[in-house]
Parts: C-alpha cells; structure tokens; sequence
C-alpha cells in the first residue's frame, strides 16, 4: 500500500502493529493486549483523518495509484460479459476511451469511460487517460447504438483532462467534446453518469452529461485543476491547496450545488482500501438509477434530462 503524506500517521501505526503481530508469533511474550490498543488507536486516527479531509486531500485521493479504474469497475460489475469496442470509424482507436457492451444483474448497458494506466507502460499506452478526438468520436459511436438498440448507457468520469497537443487540436479537439455534449443531451435512451476519480474539464465533460449523475465521495469535478489554477493566479503550484478550496470541486460542493445527483459512499481510507464494498456500492446505484428511468417515455426522459442541465447555474438574491 502507498500512503499519502496526510496518512503517515496511520502507516506508522500500521508498522507498529505488524511489529507487534510478529513478536507474539515468534515469541511466548504475550502481546495481545498491547495489539488491541494499537489496532484501537489506528481505528481512531482513521476515523480522525478521513472524516476531516480538505478538498486537497480528496484530490489526492482521487489519485491515489492504488484507486480501481475504469477497466476494474466494469470487470468487476461486468466481468465476462463484457465486449470491448474499438475505434471511431474514422481515424483510429484511442486507447484512453474505452467502451463497451456488458450486462449489471442480467440488464445490457453499454459502459464508456476514460482509463489510466498501473504503471509507466501503460500510463504511456493509455495517454494518461487523457483522450484525443478520436476517443471522444469513438464514445459518441457507442452511445449512438446504444440509442438505436435501446441500451441504457453508463459513463465512468476519470481524467485529467483532453489531451491538449497540437495534433489533438488539428482533429478537432473543441469540436468533438462539444459535439458529444449537444448529442449527449438529446440521445434517446438513459444514460448513468458516475465521477470514479478525477473529473477535469471539457475531457470529463465529454462524456459527462447524464440522467443520473454521481460522484465517488473522494472524487472532484471541475472546470480547472488546482495546479493549474493556481499557476494562472499565482503563477506557482504552490497555492494549489487554496485553490481547492475555492473553485468547489469535492463531491460534497457539488451535490450543495445541485450539479451532481448524489454521492456513492466509499470505504474508509478510500475506494482503494476495500474495492468489493465500492464495486458493490457502485452496482447499487446504477441498478437503482436505471430503475428510476427505465419506465420513462423518450419524451420524458429528454424533457428531464433538458430541464436538469437548464436549471444549473440559477442564482436568485
């Protein structure tokens, strides 16, 4: 497990518990006592810790290299139901926008979402999980047969933005995740937007309009990054936890400010700490959120969908 500068407290505890559980077994000395008051004061500190986060720490979190991506929710919603789709039928496959057909307790839904990689490798290979105009086009693609095969869509939110290279903007960048917004907003079928990790910019909203949107309790979602905002206001990274707090972006703003539909829980410490209790939070509320749409006329359905996204941003005095 990699720990964060914040939970250095818990892996001291933790080093003091293994070093604990190892004399008592290769030893008479009788330790149980002196284990029990470290696992209590580790239980403690993380309750201390993680009921008290900053919105620099969730950013954090949202990070954390142990943190399950995309590929691992839906192999673990999914599993061998799921059918990977490639490429946008026009100029390739981007392999940081993957998608798909998979069935979540015995109903089909056609699952996008953006992937990072576990190591150098393939954090190359996927691009950081940063899509190009070619991802996006692929994504639209997909939710387009859905929408002509009657197949609800999930989209899983996790990136640090488009890529913003000078090919991507050739291929028509701008273009792609706006066109996939303005089609997003009328596609006839239910579409389950969920924030698993970090939710940057136009990239997360390319893929981010939905019926049901949700975020991960330690995720964010936001026009701008705290390093890059505060390079542009204090020409430094260094204020980046200040601008956390300012531009809004945990889960719990969001739902403050009605720009998201609920919150998914996670365990404590994280998502990464215990993955089936997340996968299985996950799975609820999809489940549940297609339940509350799947009865719903195409016309109320994108009469919802339009009167949600109208209502955003209304400020009276």
């Amino acid at each position: 497990m990699e720990y964060l500068d914040f939970e250095l407290p818990i892996k001291e505890l933790e080093d003091q518990l293994d070093k604990c559980t190892i004399i008592g077994q290769e030893s008479d000395v009788d330790v149980s006592n002196t284990c029990k008051q470290i696992e209590k004061k580790l239980e403690e500190t993380k309750k201390k810790i993680y009921k008290n986060l900053t919105a620099w720490q969730r950013v954090q979190l949202s990070r954390h290299p142990n943190r399950p991506y995309t590929m691992d929710h839906v192999r673990a919603l999914m599993g061998d139901t799921f059918l990977e789709l490639f490429g946008d039928r026009g100029f390739k496959d981007d392999k940081a926008m993957i998608g798909g057909l998979g069935k979540i307790g015995g109903q089909s839904f056609m699952v996008v979402g953006q992937q990072k990689g576990y190591n150098t490798k393939t954090r190359q290979y996927r691009n950081f999980g940063m899509a190009n105009p070619e991802g996006y086009r692929k994504a639209l693609r997909l939710m387009k047969m859905a929408e002509k095969f009657g197949i609800p869509v999930i989209t899983l939110v996790d990136t640090p933005g488009a890529y913003p290279g000078l090919e991507a903007e050739e291929r028509g960048q701008g273009e792609a995740i706006a066109r996939n917004i303005f089609e997003m907003v009328r596609l006839k079928t239910p579409i389950i937007t969920i924030v698993i990790g970090e939710g940057a910019s136009g990239g997360a909203l390319g893929i981010g309009v939905g019926d049901k949107v949700f975020m991960l309790e330690n995720t964010w979602y936001s026009v701008i990054s705290p390093e890059s905002c505060s390079s542009i206001l204090w020409r430094s990274w260094e204020y980046k936890e200040q601008a956390a707090e300012a531009l809004k972006l945990t889960a719990q703003d969001m739902k403050k400010q009605k720009l998201i539909d609920d919150i998914i829980p996670e365990p404590l410490g994280g998502a990464h700490y215990d993955r089936e209790t997340t996968f299985r939070n996950v799975e609820e509320y999809i489940l549940k959120a297609y339940n509350e749409l799947k009865d719903l006329s195409t016309n109320e359905l994108l009469a919802k969908r339009m009167d949600k996204y109208l209502n955003m941003g209304e400020f009276k005095e």
